[in-house]
């Protein structure tokens, strides 16, 4: 995949500092929920949530879970947490959420909790019921006289312990799950979907609509024709009220469930997937639109989706103050303040669009769209039109943007094995040709330049080199130990590339490779982003690494970062932004990771000064250089000839040194720029030439 990094830092020891999750918007499913004391635990797709202030804020809390994330049921018994998963059983909890260990069902499926006592916890799954009597430690199996094993629903009223099937109905046990008979008498639909005791009622919510028992399960009668086509999720219980999730939204019953009312309003989905109670507050838990919060038995819906993100991104591309973000179904997501707000800008793109890519190249913005080809917008993102003709694959998976040209890297359809490989456009998109002679992998994953060097990285044919913009390609693995090649990273003369096996080295146009690993402990490098001599390695399952070394050695930089399989890094010359699998877009400060000071002995500094850039006219980069005699807040920013604001390299406090900072201007086109220092009362600007 391309990153765009516009500035970078000449940077020479690591310091300390946290991520911190950006405000990207949220696209959950959430499907369980529990609540114990202040604590309030959010199952999704993507893992589990948790607040501590009534929705105010969430937190995911998902250390231990490996790689399964969905959640499909939670319950709380005494100081414990229990957490059913989609495939690797019961997690465990004994820190309110903070760290999670497998307490058995290793392999299942775990759909349903009920809880019986301080320590009597029952599981349902996929293949039956289980019964732990010891707080989750051991499990036994207790299924006798159930002839239907896929439970999606328990419940316990008095004695008794309910168990809604999928497609057997429902089974009761009167002696804590030894033996269970059939309770199906009157039920139409035997797809239970949820159960709940209260009083001497029991509740069945099926996806035909909901049923009622007062016998203890022996009769069942279908209630309110209100309800009587719904697929019932969920129900919830609050004094005298009784809420049932639907995917019609949510219904309110006052009287025990004879009458039921629609309590909608504020909702902005009526596909309602799971619903909890704590103390007067109810939380109603949707598919796809995040957490709902009434304080008022349903008459109003709020959001609380603070911190409550699941953002797929794949890629970024990074331009002055503005970020575009490419996400698998939330489309393109454009930031201006660096994160501290996300806006989408999707008007003319498919509905529900799956971004692989994104390139700015001057003022035009491309977006590769799985199953739609090339978009292309000439308004900051306002509107998208289609830019394909020429193009033959329709997955488009990176861009790179080379003086002129813009490059495509393209997967193939594995029907139609020469669709994919390397496309080139000279004219801003409006044509593309393919550029794939010598290619023997067609399913390009990255693209980067050194000069007039350009180089393709495939899913299993290794790094390829053209010399010629692509008009034929040379294979140059001589070192790499796997031809399945992720990023692609340039810093200067040297090429990088991020593979299964760790990251390689090239300082010869692919001639040779070497490994550079010493410290990486997390091998497989799916993203990479250079800044000055910084390199930054973003992994599966290991998080963040940054080697100051030309990657001699590696130092894992993961404070407070809560997920740690990295797909795509970008720098904005002051942050680093990660995007995560699930758990959307994070920003740390460079500062918080690495010194921007450089040490010159000898130089005893008594003024501000501004050098001339250094090489100058340049092509793409140029350093700069500035002395700082005394602390001093500090802004350098650079200008096009109409005295627009292109980039601002520095804006803050700095202390007394001197100061290199490598400027890229791949993105801009050729001509005059001027840079301005401003520490204090000191102003001085000078010219410099782009010339490509």
């Amino acid at each position: 995949m391309k990153r765009i990094i516009l500035m970078l830092l000449f940077i020479t020891g690591i310091s300390f500092g946290q991520w911190i999750q950006t405000n990207t918007p949220y696209s959950h499913n959430v499907i369980s929920f529990a609540a114990s004391g202040s604590y309030i635990y959010a199952g999704t797709n993507t893992g589990i949530y948790i607040s501590t202030n009534n929705g105010t804020n969430w937190l995911a809390h998902n250390n231990g879970f490996g790689s399964d994330y969905t959640i499909l049921a939670l319950a709380t018994s005494g100081s414990n947490v229990f957490a059913g998963l989609s495939y690797t059983g019961v997690h465990k909890s004994t820190d309110n959420g903070e760290s999670w260990t497998n307490s058995g069902l290793v392999s299942a499926t775990v759909t349903a909790f009920a809880v019986n006592g301080s320590n009597i916890l029952f599981a349902g799954t996929t293949n039956g019921i289980f019964l732990s009597t010891d707080n989750g430690s051991s499990w036994t199996e207790t299924d006798n006289g159930l002839t239907n094993f896929h439970i999606l629903s328990l419940a316990i009223n008095g004695n008794n312990i309910f168990a809604g099937t999928y497609g057997g109905g429902i089974f009761m046990s009167a002696d804590n799950g030894s033996n269970w008979a059939a309770a199906n008498n009157g039920l139409t639909n035997q797809y239970i979907t949820s159960l709940a005791g209260i009083g001497q009622n029991i509740f069945a919510g099926t996806s035909d609509g909901a049923f009622i028992s007062a016998d203890n399960g022996s009769n069942w009668t279908k209630i309110d024709p209100s309800l009587s086509a719904a697929n019932i999720t969920s129900f919830a219980v609050s004094g005298t009220n009784i809420f049932a999730g639907t995917d019609e939204g949510i219904f309110l019953t006052t009287d025990n469930g004879t009458s039921w009312t629609k309590v909608n309003n504020g909702l902005p989905t009526t596909s309602v997937s799971s619903l909890c109670v704590m103390g007067t507050n109810i939380f109603a838990g949707t598919y796809g639109s995040g957490i709902y919060l009434t304080t008022d038995n349903g008459t109003g819906w709020t959001a609380v989706n603070t911190g409550l993100t699941n953002n797929y991104t794949r890629s970024f591309a990074v331009s002055g103050t503005e970020i575009l973000a490419a996400t698998y179904g939330d489309g393109i997501l454009l930031t201006t303040n660096e994160g501290d707000s996300w806006m989408s800008v999707n008007n003319g793109l498919p509905p529900v669009p799956l971004i692989r890519c994104v390139a700015i190249k001057g003022t035009n913005l491309f977006a590769g769209v799985d199953g739609y080809y090339i978009y292309l917008s000439t308004d900051n993102g306002a509107n998208w039109k289609v830019s394909n003709s020429g193009l033959k694959s329709d997955v488009v998976q990176c861009f790179l943007v080379s003086g002129n040209n813009l490059f495509a890297g393209c997967i193939s359809n594995h029907t139609i094995l020469t669709d994919g490989g390397v496309y080139i456009s000279t004219d801003n998109g409006t044509n593309w040709n393919q550029v794939s002679t010598g290619l023997i992998n067609m399913d390009v994953y990255s693209l980067a330049a050194i000069g007039t060097n350009i180089f393709a990285g495939t899913s299993g044919g290794g790094v390829f080199l053209s010399t010629n913009n692509g008009t034929s390609w040379t294979a140059v693995n001589s070192g790499l130990s796997s031809a399945y090649i992720g990023p692609l990273a340039v810093m200067g003369t040297n090429l990088f590339a991020g593979t299964e096996d760790g990251v390689f080295l090239t300082t010869n146009n692919g001639t040779s490779w070497t490994a550079v690993n010493n410290g990486l402990t997390y091998k497989s490098a799916y993203a990479l982003a250079v800044d000055g001599t910084n390199l930054f390695a973003g992994t599966d399952n290991g998080g963040i690494f940054l080697s100051t070394n030309m990657g001699s050695t590696w130092t894992a930089v993961n404070d407070g970062m809560v997920n740690s399989i990295i797909w795509s890094l970008a720098s904005d010359g002051s942050n680093l932004f990660a995007a995560t699998v699930g758990y959307g877009i994070w920003r740390r400060p460079l500062s918080d990771m690495i010194t921007a000071v450089e040490d010159y002995p000898g130089y005893h500094l008594n003024d501000f000064l501004l050098y001339q850039n250094y090489p100058n006219p340049f092509n793409p980069s140029t350093v700069i250089r500035y002395d700082v005699p005394k602390e001093s807040f500090v802004s350098i920013n650079i200008y096009d000839v109409l005295g627009r604001l292109v980039k601002t390299l520095v804006n803050k406090e700095k202390p007394a040194g001197r100061y290199d900072i490598t400027f890229n201007a791949n993105n801009l086109s050729s001509g005059i720029y001027f840079y301005t220092i401003k520490a204090g009362d000191f102003v001085q600007t000078k010219k410099m030439i782009l010339l490509k």
